[in-house]
């Protein structure tokens, strides 16, 4: 049994019997428990003993009123809530399906409709507790849980609302509201108040995340970040990502803008331009028109229409190969998610169509994430070796997987002045000997 601070689990026993600790952050312990009463499973989340004392036990009743009263389909409910021994505590409902973060680690990126939705999910929740006067101040991925039908839930409203406006306490106590990567620049530089519009820019920088597989700005340290953050602007989402629609881009880069006034007036307004850029998909054709210069855009070819196809199918085959690959094998374990890396795919025509290869492969990689047997190794690390120049072998070690995704592409002109283009991918498995072709199809 994990020990509780404050006699927490003898005060509750009546009521809740803790089981294990689910999680730390910064501002609180989380621990599963079971409802006594209505035989559920319940997430007890117990601030941390500096915490609970600045808030002080009036402030602490009267706030967790306010948040009890938020009421929507997209914000994690508050179940109870009180103080044992000067420890304050709050319980809300367990949400098994884990959280943004955890699907983030294992997959890298966000399948486009599902970023998507999320992120209108979570923006409509967003939008409700501003119209109810409570800004969120901490959006990231640890703070969307998802339920095992996808459906985003925010949490941590409590906390949020609880410590707004204590920030010269919490800086006294070694303590910060919010994490840097997701902080708004207003709230980075300690801004006394801020308004919905910070928590749009945290929930840009988490779609923005969700889309290209990083977030926007990283660095060693908070003062890192926060230099590049003021100094830098982001590299636009297509770059990383061809198939995301331009309007989906341009939204996530509004929601980024660093003066508060160039951001959306609402959360509400950026659940809408999201919504809008993916409600009417285009057709796609494999007919693709030769580009008229080296210096031509990468986004004024339809790559994205035909990339997002050739994806797919390429997804397909991979999976078929994949299934009846480990099929044969007796007492294989179809559970098992497979680690695999896609590498920059070759391009065999002149260097102007050098953009086309990197765009295959990279909107391959993201429908490969899409497939629940595979866990797909994020695009920073797979291009390191663009050059070629390191063995398969060296490479599957370097990034711990057993499966490489290679490809060729080959451009071929046709009578009509138009350009046709092969793409053939291989998958390869690292084995004790040497790398054996699983499966290779040209499309």
């Amino acid at each position: 049994m994990t020990s509780v601070p404050g006699g927490l689990t003898q005060a509750l026993a009546d009521r809740y019997a803790i089981e294990r600790e689910l999680g730390q952050g910064g501002m609180a312990t989380v621990y599963l428990a079971h409802d006594l009463r209505h035989e559920r499973k319940v997430a007890i989340k117990v601030l941390r003993p500096e915490l609970a004392a600045m808030i002080g036990a009036d402030r602490f009743t009267r706030e967790i009123h306010t948040i009890a009263a938020l009421q929507h389909s997209h914000i994690l409910g508050l179940i109870d809530s009180g103080e044992v021994n000067e420890t304050a505590y709050y319980v809300m409902p367990y949400v098994d399906g884990g959280s943004l973060r955890d699907r983030l680690s294992r997959e890298g990126q966000v399948a486009l409709a599902e970023a998507v939705r999320i992120t209108t999910e979570v923006a409509a929740a967003l939008d409700y507790a501003h119209r109810h006067g409570v800004v969120h101040r901490d959006i990231k991925p640890e703070n969307i849980l998802l339920t095992t039908d996808g459906e985003a839930l925010v949490s941590d409203f409590g906390i949020a609302r609880l410590v707004g406006g204590t920030d010269e306490a919490l800086t006294q106590t070694g303590l910060s509201l919010g994490t840097p990567i997701y902080m708004s620049p207003e709230q980075a530089t300690g801004e006394k108040s801020v308004d919905a519009r910070s928590d749009l820019y945290s929930l840009g920088t988490v779609t923005y995340e969700m889309l290209a597989g990083e977030p926007p700005f990283t660095g060693s340290s908070a003062q890192a970040i926060m230099a590049k953050r003021f100094s830098t602007t982001p590299t636009p989402v297509r770059v990383l990502r061809p198939e995301v629609p331009a309007g989906v881009e341009a939204a996530v880069t509004r929601a980024l803008a660093r003066a508060p006034a160039d951001r959306f007036t609402s959360a509400g307004a950026f659940a809408t331009a999201m919504a809008a850029c993916v409600s009417h998909p285009s057709s796609a054709t494999t007919v693709v028109n030769e580009p008229t210069s080296p210096a031509r855009s990468r986004r004024s070819v339809p790559v994205t229409l035909f990339a997002l196809v050739l994806g797919f199918a390429i997804g397909l085959g991979v999976l078929f190969a994949w299934r009846r690959d480990h099929g044969a094998r007796a007492g294989g374990d179809a559970t098992v998610r497979r680690r695999i890396a896609v590498l920059p795919f070759e391009n065999l025509g002149d260097t102007s169509k050098a953009y086309f290869a990197d765009g295959v492969s990279d909107a391959v990689r993201s429908k490969l994430t899409t497939l629940s047997g595979l866990a797909v190794i994020a695009r920073t690390s797979s291009i390191q070796d663009r050059g070629g120049s390191k063995a398969p072998r060296d490479i599957a070690n370097e990034l711990g997987v057993r499966y490489l995704l290679t490809g060729a592409v080959r451009w071929a002109k046709a009578s009509d002045g138009t350009s046709r283009v092969q793409v053939s991918p291989e998958l390869i498995e690292i084995t004790e000997g040497a790398p054996e072709s699983r499966w290779a199809q040209p499309f």
